[in-house]
């Protein structure tokens, strides 16, 4: 029985069902991927056998690929939110974790590309936490 999994962009223009098990499931910490996400790493997971269906928006993706490079983001044109994409060279579906609304029930594999990560980015689970904003 195949897993479904259920995701939209932040406007919830754009959404989408995922069909499959999932491969593997990356937190990657390469400059490129900091630069995409705007964060200390982007967090995706790795499908060769799932499938997805888009179920509303799919002529508002747009597509980036960094030239020279396997690097590619798809995203929301109006809301900018990182959306799945098919690595076509390797027939694999990335999904930006973030993008899904269905409880995933799984760990990250692993970190990747931990020597290209930020200056700032040791010990972060030692820092103050909240539950909402602080003060």
């Amino acid at each position: 029985m195949d897993n479904l999994a259920q995701g939209k962009c932040l406007c919830g223009d754009v959404s989408f069902h995922i069909s499959g098990e999932f491969d593997s499931f990356f937190l990657c910490h390469c400059a490129r991927c900091r630069k995409d996400s705007g964060s200390s790493h982007a967090a995706n997971l790795f499908s060769s056998k799932a499938r997805i269906t888009w179920l509303a928006g799919e002529d508002k993706i747009t597509t980036f690929r960094l030239p020279g490079t396997r690097h590619v983001k798809c995203f929301c044109r109006d809301c900018g939110s990182a959306l799945p994409f098919l690595q076509a060279e390797e027939g694999v579906l990335v999904v930006p974790a973030g993008s899904l609304d269905s409880p995933l029930g799984l760990r990250p594999t692993a970190h990747i590309c931990l020597s290209s990560r930020a200056d700032w980015d040791d010990d972060l689970a030692l820092i103050a936490g909240f539950d909402g904003l602080p003060g």
